[in-house]
């Protein structure tokens, strides 16, 4: 596992993050280890969250820049509800 402060990038951390999830979820590890892999998987969600916001305001200013409709937020309510996926 990676320290905090070897730089990993957006697909890296996630994958990582999905490693700590799985481990976590086996449940067979101890308290101090589960502790400190938990702290990793908060510190990759930050990670994660905060490259997904900046990529999401890059998005908007080129939007913006191109005098284009701006996107509308996703939700996962809107295309799962009753199985179904709306169109456009």
């Amino acid at each position: 596992m990676p320290s905090d402060q070897q730089a990993l990038d957006f697909e890296q951390a996630l994958t990582e993050l999905e490693s700590v999830v799985e481990r976590l979820e086996r449940g067979d590890l101890p308290l101090e280890e589960a502790l400190r892999v938990f702290e990793r998987g908060v510190n990759l969600t930050r990670q994660c969250q905060g490259e997904l916001k900046s990529a999401q305001q890059r998005v908007d200013a080129l939007m913006k820049r191109n005098n284009e409709v701006a996107p509308e937020p996703f939700s996962i309510s809107d295309t799962a509800r009753d199985g179904a996926t709306e169109t456009p």
